[in-house]
């Protein structure tokens, strides 16, 4: 690959359109699914054009060549930057040829490129001419000459999403004016125009008010906030005036900020990637964590939100869907983008398909792969310039050195020759068996946790009715600590502490923990009351009473009803508990692995073996006088 003038040998571009198929509805997971139409139905691979007219020319009477891989046709990509690269390094893997059309010869995508064509993708001229070596036109960015755009479509020229997308998006006023219209919910917002008109809407929303740019607002540009009245005119003034577009918006009280990434298929399928965390510094997306630690019901209400969203726009492709979730629980959108995000970074080594190569496929018309996070937690954290020139290359090198050594950490690069304070350069992604887990490695990564002091927060949980059950479940914690899980020990009574039982079991998840081991006697409603209140599994030990001998806890724990599992074992057997949840553990914690749980079972076996020799070798009398006497 080598950067070519714009002169080179043009290529053929694709005559298809997106079809307007309604969507199968947006799935929070892959499920596999029938082709949409048949192979005979999709435009020809390959079009000759006629020097520059984008007029196709006639394939009358010839057939089509074969597919050489997953497509023979070429994709142009719009930016060259990093999000441009990771596109051509998931078209690499599938041996998809990517062209960029890129101003700067050294751009993040420049090494990674089948070819790259050096010129702006604000120019005309330049984009009409890159049109013609490529089959389908796409962006990274959505800065572009979307004016072009649509005179290509016009003339045949595929463009994944439309120009009609890129225009709305473009024009952050327009978009949220756009979304309105469709019912999607936001936050209050008015055209201002005069110092007057902007009085008005401090009134009318109050203050703090968010006054932002129409166009070129992105990463915390264009965006300033007015705490006052008297404050609007300095606001105004440094955002460009009035005649540089202005908008403002009521302030949003945010619980969390949230992205869905959306794919949408020429077809008008949709598919949902799970909802992330996006948490922000300085107005720039720094971490998103994965998934957002919040209910099933409010995930689902942000998909529905977001799926809206990308139904209501023209185009095939991936999109990002920024919402806020307000204190009250509502869900509003902020803004989307018409392209891979920041905010699905973390799609690479943590889903089953990434959002580089879910683009691909939506834009070529391939089937859309499985969204689904094949990790159970993954954390993305930006590595954002700490200082200009050689000294903050050399912080970021540090940071990328203590990466190398967290486990589950990946580092992306993306080789920008300059450095500036709160640039994007790279970013790292940790992918573990929870969010706990990968929230402790990125600590450790950005030394947080330097003194050595900090308290280590137990995965699991061992709890019990009553102190008299600790001879049982003392098994259960010996088993635990074999294994160097980390595990909290305590008694929680159903009956005599129940509001502490309630406030233990419904911020279990939230604080870390994994898995329950609970115990009880008698009627044993702790286990059953503890899985009532939480989504972990809970092991219930049933507890040997006198007056039952444990049939009571037993009966009661395996009784419990539908909708309210608990997992059992024998009674007193709190040992088996342990291993069960130790189990339960090392299927989705790799650090864990099933080596030391093999190790145990190997332990076991040979503990056994040892004893049938020694039985053999003494006989029944001397083996009980030697290893059996109380």
């Amino acid at each position: 690959m080598h950067a070519r003038l714009l002169s080179a040998p043009s290529r053929a571009a694709a005559a298809s359109t997106s079809s307007s198929t309604p969507s199968a509805g947006c799935r929070p997971s892959w499920k596999p699914r029938p082709p949409s139409r048949s192979s005979a139905s999709l435009p020809p691979l390959s079009l000759l054009r006629a020097g520059a007219s984008m007029e196709p020319a006639s394939t009358e009477g010839q057939s089509d060549p074969p597919v050489h891989g997953v497509s023979d046709r070429v994709v142009g990509v719009l930016g060259g930057g990093q999000l441009g690269k990771m596109l051509c390094q998931a078209a690499s893997q599938m041996g998809i040829k990517v062209a960029i059309l890129d101003p700067l010869k050294d751009c993040p995508a420049n090494s990674v490129c089948h070819e790259h064509v050096v010129g702006s993708f604000n120019d005309g001229d330049a984009v009409r001419e890159f049109a013609k070596r490529c089959d389908v036109l796409t962006f990274e960015i959505e800065h572009v000459d979307a004016v072009t755009l649509e005179k290509l479509e016009k003339q045949g020229v595929v463009c994944e999403p439309k120009a009609s997308t890129i225009m709305i998006i473009q024009d952050k006023y327009r978009q949220k004016d756009h979304f309105s219209k469709f019912g999607i919910p936001l936050t209050d917002f008015v055209e201002v125009d005069t110092l007057s008109s902007i009085e008005k809407a401090g009134e009318m929303f109050g203050y703090p008010l968010m006054v932002k740019s129409k166009r070129l607002a992105y990463d915390g540009r264009g965006n300033a906030v007015a705490h006052d009245k008297n404050e609007l005119s300095s606001v105004v003034s440094s955002l460009g005036g009035f005649e540089h577009g202005l908008y403002v918006e009521r302030w949003t009280t945010f619980a969390k900020e949230l992205s869905v990434i959306v794919a949408r298929s020429r077809d008008g399928s949709t598919v949902c990637y799970p909802v992330v965390e996006t948490i922000h510094k300085d107005n720039i997306c720094h971490v998103v964590e994965a998934p957002a630690e919040i209910p099933e019901k409010m995930k689902k209400l942000a998909a529905s939100v977001a799926e809206k969203a990308v139904k209501s726009l023209e185009g095939a492709g991936v999109f990002a869907v920024e919402l806020f979730l307000t204190n009250d629980n509502q869900v509003l959108l902020n803004e989307v983008a018409p392209r891979p995000h920041n905010s699905g970074h973390h799609t690479i080594e943590a889903c089953y398909t990434s959002q580089y190569e879910q683009h691909l496929r939506a834009i070529l018309g391939l089937p859309l792969g499985d969204p689904a996070m094949k990790a159970p937690a993954a954390i993305m954290y930006n590595i954002l310039g700490e200082d200009e020139g050689d000294s903050g290359f050399v912080l970021a090198h540090q940071l990328i050195k203590r990466a190398l050594n967290i486990p589950g950490a990946s580092v992306h690069w993306y080789a920008k020759p300059e450095i500036r304070k709160q640039r994007k350069m790279g970013h790292i992604t940790i992918v573990g068996p929870s969010l706990f887990s990968v929230k402790e490695h990125l600590n450790k990564l950005l030394q947080r946790d330097t003194d050595g002091q900090k308290k280590v927060r137990p995965r699991a949980a061992v709890i019990m009715g009553s102190d008299s059950d600790l001879p049982i479940m003392k098994d259960a914690a010996a088993v635990l600590e074999k294994f160097n899980i980390p595990f909290e020990l305590t008694v929680v009574s159903a009956h005599r502490t129940a509001e502490r039982m309630y406030a233990y079991a419904s911020s279990a998840k939230e604080r870390g923990l994994e898995v329950i081991i609970a115990g009880a006697g008698g009627a044993a409603h702790l286990p059953g009351m503890v899985a009532s209140l939480t989504t972990l599994p809970v092991i219930g030990v049933p507890i040997w009473t006198k007056s039952l001998q444990g049939m009571d806890s037993l009966l009661s724990i395996v009784q419990m009803p539908k909708g309210i599992p608990v997992a059992t074992v024998a009674i007193g057997n709190a040992e088996n508990a342990g291993l069960l949840a130790v189990r339960m553990l090392a299927s989705r914690d790799p650090e864990l692995s099933d080596s030391r749980v093999n190790e145990y079972q190997q332990d076991l076996e040979d503990s056994v073996l040892v004893k049938a020799r020694l039985l053999e070798e003494l006989g029944s009398d001397k083996y009980l006088q030697q290893y059996k006497q109380p």
